[in-house]
Order: structure tokens, then sequence, then C-alpha cells
């Protein structure tokens, strides 16, 4: 996974709450045997009427294109477990996500894949959303080393984050890579194992 360090960008604001993983990544775009294309996938029918993009979604209008954050609403990636909306973020240039409360699953699918979810309270994650709804003012820098959120034109906001898993984002580690922290004892164990039980 990309390490998370200090990432620099368009904020686009999505605070319509529990949006689910179906309207995240469609399920027509589900049928492939790798993750090609899901960039296209993601957000497809907001983002597109009849193959051609709609002029009204955010990601869509002029200053948010580019976009590597969102904004979102409450219980975001709620809905089935589909690890191709995570994906399909990611192929979209989504770095990190900005919202109140993430549904579980998706949450763990995030932290698996690189994609940053930072939750914060209510009142903090509405001023931010104000903020970033105006394109003159609609970048952000996440500092992750540092905790913080820079508001372009002023202004930070910290945010928490488990220790384990921010020394994941820092690295670029993921599941296997912490396991394999312990190649040597999990060597170790497997020939003790198999000297005391030659049986198996």
């Amino acid at each position: 996974m990309t390490p998370f360090h200090h990432v620099s960008g368009v904020a686009a604001p999505m605070t319509t709450p529990n949006i689910d993983t179906d309207v995240i990544m469609p399920k027509m775009f589900l049928k492939g045997v790798d993750r090609s294309g899901l960039g296209h996938g993601a957000f497809n029918l907001l983002r597109f009427n009849a193959g051609r993009p709609n002029p009204d979604f955010i990601l869509n209008t002029d200053g948010y294109r580019e976009a590597c954050f969102l904004v979102v609403g409450a219980n975001f990636g709620c809905g089935s477990s589909r690890e191709h909306a995570v994906w399909g973020l990611l192929q979209l240039g989504i770095r990190a996500l900005i919202g109140t409360t993430f549904a579980g699953i998706f949450s763990d699918n995030c932290a698996n894949n690189g994609l940053l979810t930072i939750s914060l309270d209510a009142a903090t994650v509405s001023g931010i959303a104000d903020i970033v709804a105006n394109p003159a003012r609609n970048r952000l820098s996440i500092d992750l080393e540092q905790q913080l959120i820079r508001i372009d034109g002023g202004g930070t906001v910290p945010f928490p984050i488990e220790p384990a898993r921010k020394q994941a984002f820092l690295t670029g580690g993921d599941a296997i890579s912490s396991t394999l922290v312990f190649a040597d004892d999990i060597s170790a164990f497997e020939r003790r194992h198999w000297a005391d039980n030659p049986w198996f």
C-alpha cells in the first residue's frame, strides 16, 4: 500500500448521510476478475448520465475534478462489504475521507488498502465541509505524523488515529507485512512443532 505522510490537495464536500457501497461502486462493476477500471466505476451512477459527465455531481464541477479528499456524511460506506468500493475510490485519486462515522467493514477495508479515514465530531466536520464548499478555499493538507488537518488560508484540526493503524499508513505496511516481522519466530515455532509432533 502507498505510504501516507503528508498529502495536500482539493477536498470535495459530499455530506449526504448513509452513502452506501452500492452508490460508491455499483454492482455492474463487480464482474471483473481483477481491479482494473474501478476508478470509472466509482460513483458511476452519480458521475454520469447516459455515459456523459453529470454536470450537477460535485466531482464534475470546476475546482473539484482533481479532488483527493472527500468530506463525507455520517455512516459513509454502509451496506455491503464490497472491497471494490475502496479500490475504486483509490483509483479515482481519493487518499482520505473526513467524516463523523464510517461503516465498520468499509473502514477496515480502507485501512487495509491505504485509504485514510478521519473521524471527527459533527460540528467540526460540518465546519470543514462549509469551508471546502467554496472552490476558492477548498484545499487541505493532511499531516499524518502530526495528526493535523491544515486548512488552506489558516486553521488546523487535530484528529485521532489508532497507533497501529497510523504506523501502517506511515510505512505502507499491511496485515501480511506486519506478520512477516515475526517470520523468524514463526519458522522457529514450525521447526519445534514438527520435532515435537513428527506423526503430524
